[in-house]
């Protein structure tokens, strides 16, 4: 499909990448997975060199994906496979019961990176008609170094722009989970049975940042924290995307709502990061998920609550 998309499917609206096979948006979680082209496993085999013409088992192990032989890592001998259908095994039980619809799964970097995303059955609508969705996102990765990672993530409909719930609090807890141990879907459930409230808790901060203006000023400081440059005092020698976010907040969908406030300028760096910064469409569904986009935008969000409660 693309350098970093390998498969995916998606239910709804074209995704604003463009990217996937378009599918219903009733399938289970199972049927999700099979339409996603990811209904297959992993194992591990030995690892083998020679030395002088003589064969030496190394005590690492290469994970390999069964369908197609493909090597997706080398792993230690304790490292746990937690095949696909574990994952999303997940979200059968929320979508049976109706809190929960699939939305979107994949996979990234040649198998290496497998997720699915659920989209939540509650959602909240701010300043008269600018609507977020929440949804769940778990990602199942088949490589040395990564963990199983389960969490809430938004999606602003206007522009289609992912937001970063960087909340204070339990409520902010992201599930992650080595592959030294076997998954245990029931603590998973339990952790993220607060996604709802952690839902209720950004419609919280999100109202906040929309009732404070920023200024001339603090809007150009919160920025180059963002996105620093060589000189702060010389305005040529500000960085590209610093001079895109600004120009953002005069131009990005969505802007009749709540202007000139922090939750403009939040949104700014989202709209930014996931439709202006990578050249590539695939790369941007990486990185707004799982990269250094990822992390500017939760950093963005903290910082704007800051600058706001300092207004």
């Amino acid at each position: 499909m693309s350098a970093e998309v390998e498969t995916m499917a998606f239910s709804g609206e074209i995704p604003w990448h463009g990217l996937g096979v378009e599918v219903l948006d009733c399938l289970t979680p199972k049927e999700m997975m099979v339409a996603a082209s990811l209904d297959w496993t992993v194992s591990k085999y030995p690892l083998f060199t020679y030395v002088n013409g003589e064969e030496i088992t190394l005590s690492d192990k290469v994970l390999i994906r069964d369908s197609d032989a493909s090597i997706l890592s080398i792993v230690g001998e304790d490292w746990v496979p937690n095949q696909n259908a574990h994952a999303f095994e997940f979200f059968t039980e929320f979508t049976e019961k109706g809190g929960m619809k699939m939305h979107t799964a994949g996979s990234l970097k040649g198998g290496r990176h497998v997720w699915a995303l659920a989209k939540l059955e509650k959602n909240f609508t701010l300043f008269n008609g600018d609507r977020v969705e929440g949804y769940l996102l778990f990602s199942n990765p088949h490589q040395y170094g990564m963990c199983i990672d389960v969490r809430f993530t938004a999606v602003r409909v206007v522009c289609n722009n992912t937001l970063t719930a960087a909340l204070s609090g339990k409520a902010n807890q992201i599930f992650k989970s080595s592959h030294r141990v076997t998954l245990d879907l029931d603590v998973v459930k339990e952790t993220i049975g607060l996604a709802k409230k952690k839902l209720d808790k950004y419609e919280e901060l999100a109202q906040f940042l929309g009732s404070v203006r920023y200024t001339d000023e603090n809007i150009g400081e919160f920025f180059e924290e963002l996105f620093p440059s060589m000189s702060t005092k010389d305005e040529a020698k500000k960085s590209r995307n610093f001079k895109q976010a600004m120009l953002a907040l005069t131009y990005q969908p969505g802007i009749e709502y709540a202007p000139g406030t922090f939750w403009q300028a939040v949104n700014a760096v989202s709209y930014v990061t996931d439709h202006i910064m990578a050249r590539e469409r695939d790369t941007r569904v990486y990185n707004m998920w799982y990269g250094s986009t990822q992390v500017l935008k939760q950093k963005a969000m903290k910082l704007a609550e800051e600058f706001a409660k300092r207004s």
